[in-house]
């Protein structure tokens, strides 16, 4: 009797461990289905089913870094990014080893501007993997944006010194450097950013402004030119190389890119408004090229939708020419658009000035407080006049 009461329980034993196995088996079939079935619905952009299949699969095996970690990203795929920050932080919580949870959850608070909070994340990965170049970029990039420069200086050093070939690196580096005010140190970090991506916009621009502002037209212009070229569809940066060119005293080029640009875009007004203005600076007494001026800017003018500037603008070439009373309607417009050219009510001013002295002096002070402490000599010599 003994003896067969021991069989008894030996198979009942039996076939609950059976059970337990056979259950575990079919749990992990379940949730390699689950995954999988995730997997295929995120490939079709289904988020919704792929949320659903992978929060069944974290219900099967809670423990999961593989499931936290696609539930995550597909809910910042769908732009749920609390949701998403939650879930790589459980992801990094059940590994607290691995890099990729804690520089997942990085990318979310960098998209949603959580710099500070971006950062500290990132670095807990780099402190993990401090060989990686594109984690120290990730942070040297936190750092720049939060506003600690020399953090950001010293990590894009090491993301540099583990590979000096990233364009990215070269041009935060620039970044951080311009904003340190070290303007010859950043020329070099964007030199070497585009010798290594020639077709990065963003660095040709910052070099042509840093060109601009050190009074270096040429190079500026050489910038400027290589931007047209990459960006063929832009008549704003035809119009910009066009305005370098003004300025660095080169009127025919000038007119001639205006003109490309105008064969690209013939109802522009905004090609309309530089053109105008290079005719306006080069016309001085020549009356044939004020004519022109007036013609290309009264274009630019009609436009219901017309900006302050070109208004300004177009005033100032109406009182070159000698038509105070239009210059003083294009003028009365240019003050109520905004952002409003401070000039406008420097012009409007000068007109008014002897009809109506309070006009003139209300449109004076405007004008000093959209400038700040101005020099300019019309201004000087009007508030003389109108003490």
């Amino acid at each position: 009797m003994k003896r067969t009461l021991a069989i008894v329980a030996l198979l009942t034993l039996t076939g609950v461990g059976a059970a337990a196995v056979y259950q575990a088996a079919a749990r992990d079939r379940s949730y390699r289905d689950l995954i999988a079935n995730g997997d295929a619905a995120l490939g079709g952009e289904q988020t919704s089913v792929a949320i659903e299949a992978y929060s069944g699969a974290i219900a099967l095996r809670p423990d999961s870094l593989l499931a936290h970690l696609r539930l995550a990203e597909t809910y910042q795929r769908r732009g749920n990014l609390d949701d998403a920050a939650r879930e790589f932080r459980r992801a990094a919580n059940l590994d607290q080893t691995a890099t990729r949870p804690f520089e997942e959850l990085a990318d979310v608070l960098y998209q949603q501007q959580r710099f500070d909070r971006a950062a500290e994340a990132y670095a807990r990965a780099l402190r993990l993997d401090d060989r990686s170049p594109r984690l120290a970029y990730k942070l040297a990039l936190a750092q720049y944006r939060n506003g600690a420069l020399d953090e950001a200086l010293h990590t894009v050093a090491t993301s540099l010194s583990l590979d000096g070939d990233s364009a990215d690196a070269q041009y935060l580096l620039g970044l951080c450097l311009r904003e340190t005010h070290r303007p010859d140190d950043a020329l070099r970090a964007f030199s070497r950013a585009v010798t290594l991506a020639p077709a990065m916009i963003a660095a040709h621009e910052e070099l042509a402004e840093l060109y601009r502002s050190l009074g270096r037209p040429l190079d500026e212009i050489d910038q400027l030119g290589a931007l047209a070229a990459l960006d063929r569809g832009s008549v704003a940066r035809q119009i910009a190389l066009a305005l370098a060119h003004q300025r660095a005293g080169h009127g025919d080029l000038a007119v001639l890119t205006l003109g490309e640009a105008l064969e690209r875009s013939p109802n522009d007004p905004a090609v309309y408004a530089a053109l105008g203005q290079v005719w306006l600076e080069r016309a001085r007494d020549d009356r044939a090229l004020v004519k022109k001026a007036r013609e290309a800017l009264e274009r630019a003018a009609a436009r219901p939708d017309t900006s302050s500037g070109i208004l300004t603008a177009y005033a100032r070439v109406l009182i070159q020419d000698g038509d105070a009373d239009q210059a003083l309607r294009a003028l009365q417009q240019a003050v109520t658009r905004f952002p409003v050219d401070a000039n406008a009510f420097l012009l409007y001013a000068g007109l008014v000035e002897r009809q109506n002295q309070g006009l003139a002096r209300r449109a004076l002070v405007q004008y000093a407080a959209l400038v700040g402490d101005s020099r300019d000599a019309q201004f000087l010599a009007l508030a003389r006049r109108l003490r």
